[in-house]
């Protein structure tokens, strides 16, 4: 008479799983205790693993339960046969990653040569499919280890192998022994199947980004506090951050971005693009136009569009509104000349057409200038355009954008080098004038030496020109044209043309070495000039500045320096006459150039000389012999 006891435990919400513990207990009248590794060739076994792609044991339908322990496993015995209905277990919440991780399976749960689902592969002794007539038509085993993960300290073995009885029929011997790891690094327990591997993140995106945030910290420890302080952050900072878009307030109080014109998949300019915080931009777009439509009635074309914007200090909702002020205001003819325009208060200027196939006062250029404080609050905010004329041969129209950030609360001034210690070719060269005190040194980008960059078509006197800083190792040649009335002064001309030339405030040393200090005067070399200004009965004006830079490699062949050994200033005279205009006044070219010339001396290999010994014997040495 036998006894068969069913103890079902059921433990809920242990590391996030749900987990069912079914022990069998069975007693007989004669109690025996086995340790034959021997399964019964008559047990049906019937096991059904349904397996993902990447080889993960995912369900597993179960006919005839498998005992976990090797020993029991062994015996030859008939096996309770459960149904395939599983328990009714009370819904549990998942875990706080959305899913329930994957369970690791034992390692008589794999069968690396069961290759077709259902049906018996030959010599396959794990295959659940297989029966004991299968068994006495193999041959062997194919498979007879099945090893679970070495990187355990401890990991199970899967043993199959078949053996002959008494009365020739073949049996299935499989046994799972735990194995030991020599390793000292190993991993002690794991309870995720893919625990030892990871998968390809996720590359984030701006679109992605949030939610891979939201996924990823709601493990961390105090993920919770940190958000809801990160939360007061982001509602105490009112500035602007990196890549913000900055907000303006229309005329009707509503709130919109700051945009910037720019090209699109095309080269035409698309006028939605927004300005991001604290990224300087230049963009460079066209326009299809039909002058006689467009020109008064575009607004890309007014000067208004550009003008009348009123940004926003921060990003809170009582932000205060920063004025855009209009600085320069440039024409430029149909010949590319500039000239500045005065512009008062808030005067604008429309466009117009003044010819059939001639639009007047269209915007060509925009340059925004945008202060900022180290909060990220904008401080001041202004503006310079330039505006010309459009004719039918110039279309498409093209026009330039550009917008620069500049932080106004700055602590200490910065002194920019142009080398540690030599030049290096393409930054400026540091100038600098010589007081009573020793070198001084302006730290404005526009005092420092200069060349004109303008068109040879530019009026000198008309307007300012350009300026932009001498590089070093760049060769530059510039220019503009002078236009001249009969009853022009000419000494007069002659002392504004040379400010054009030399640029205000021209300084009149240079740093020998892009790091020269101030303390060192011996360090800057003064700039040779032959020029004197002489009153002559002629009208003698200059027309042309030329400097020459002498520089040289200095120090170790493996690592010159490039020093600035001498420069002088060669300005030459209007030798004849000027060339006169129909109509009155006269006209001459005036240019201006650059060239660095290398005075460095060629490497020449050097010798040391043979050494030679100086020594002075006794006067005894040679005695008794001499």
């Amino acid at each position: 008479m036998a006894l068969r006891v069913v103890v079902c435990f059921h433990i809920s919400k242990i590391l996030g799983l749900s987990l069912t513990l079914i022990l069998f207990f069975a007693a007989v009248a004669s109690i025996q205790t086995t340790t034959s590794d021997r399964i019964s060739t008559t047990d049906d076994q019937n096991i059904t693993v349904n397996v993902t792609d990447g080889g993960t044991p995912t369900q597993f339908e179960w006919t005839t339960p498998i005992p976990s322990d090797p020993t029991a496993a062994s015996s030859t015995r008939e096996l309770p046969v459960s149904t395939t209905e599983e328990p009714v277990l009370p819904s549990l919440p998942l875990p706080v990653s959305g899913r329930f991780p994957p369970r690791v399976p034992g390692v008589d749960r794999y069968c690396p040569c069961d290759a077709l689902r259902g049906v018996c592969d030959i010599n396959c002794c794990c295959d659940r499919e297989c029966s004991s007539e299968d068994w006495s038509l193999f041959s062997g085993c194919s498979i007879q280890t099945v090893s679970g993960s070495q990187q355990l300290c401890s990991h199970d073995v899967a043993h199959y192998s078949l053996k002959s009885t008494v009365e020739g029929h073949l049996e299935l011997q499989s046994s799972i022994r735990t194995h030991s790891s020599s390793d000292i690094l190993c991993i002690q327990s794991q309870n995720r199947f893919d625990g030892l591997s990871h998968p390809s993140p996720a590359l984030p995106t701006d679109r992605n980004f949030e939610w891979l945030f939201q996924q990823f910290t709601s493990f961390m420890f105090g993920s919770e506090s940190r958000d809801q302080e990160s939360h007061s952050d982001s509602h105490a900072s009112t500035g602007y951050q990196l890549r913000d878009m900055m907000q303006t307030a229309g005329l009707d109080g509503q709130r919109g971005m700051f945009v910037l014109p720019a090209p699109g998949l095309t080269a035409h300019c698309v006028d939605n693009s927004p300005a991001a915080f604290l990224m300087n931009q230049s963009s460079h777009c066209s326009r299809r136009l039909v002058l006689d439509q467009d020109c008064s009635s575009l607004p890309a074309l007014s000067m208004d569009t550009y003008v009348n914007i009123q940004l926003l200090a921060g990003k809170n909702k009582d932000a205060a509104v920063v004025p855009l002020e209009v600085i320069s205001v440039v024409l430029q003819s149909t010949q590319s000349t500039q000239t500045q325009l005065n512009v008062s208060g808030r005067q604008t200027l429309s466009p117009t057409l003044t010819e059939p196939t001639l639009c007047a006062n269209v915007v060509l250029k925009v340059v925004y200038m945008i202060r900022y404080s180290s909060a990220g609050r904008l401080v001041k905010a202004s503006v310079s355009l330039v505006l010309g004329f459009v004719s039918e041969a110039l279309l498409p129209l093209q026009q330039d954008f550009q917008v620069l950030y500049l932080q106004e609360d700055v602590g200490e001034a910065v002194v920019r080098y142009s080398g540690n210690p030599g030049y290096v070719v393409g930054m400026p060269l540091v100038s600098g004038t010589k007081t009573a005190e020793g070198m001084s040194r302006s730290l404005n980008p526009g005092d420092t030496l200069s060349v004109l960059r303008s068109s040879e078509d530019q009026d000198c006197l008309q307007v300012a020109p350009q300026r932009s800083p001498l590089l070093f190792g760049m060769d530059s040649v510039s220019g503009c044209m002078l236009r001249l009335e009969e009853a022009a002064n000419c000494s007069l001309v002659s002392l504004l043309l040379l400010d054009v030339l030399r640029g205000p405030n021209s300084p009149q040393y240079v740093a020998s070495f892009g790091n020269s200090p101030l303390e060192n005067p011996l360090d800057w070399i003064p700039i040779k000039s032959s020029f004197i200004m002489e009153d002559s009965p002629s009208c003698s004006i200059p027309v042309s500045l030329h400097l020459e830079i002498r520089w040289t490699k200095f120090g170790s062949l493996l690592n010159p320096q490039a020093q600035i050994v001498g420069i002088t200033e060669v300005i030459q005279t209007n030798s004849s006459s000027l060339v006169q205009v129909p109509g009155g006044g006269s006209m001459q070219p005036i240019s201006s150039s650059v060239s660095f010339i290398p005075v460095s001396t060629s490497a020449r290999p050097g010798y040391r000389a043979m050494p030679t010994i100086d020594a002075k014997l006794p006067h005894d040495f040679f005695l008794p012999f001499v």
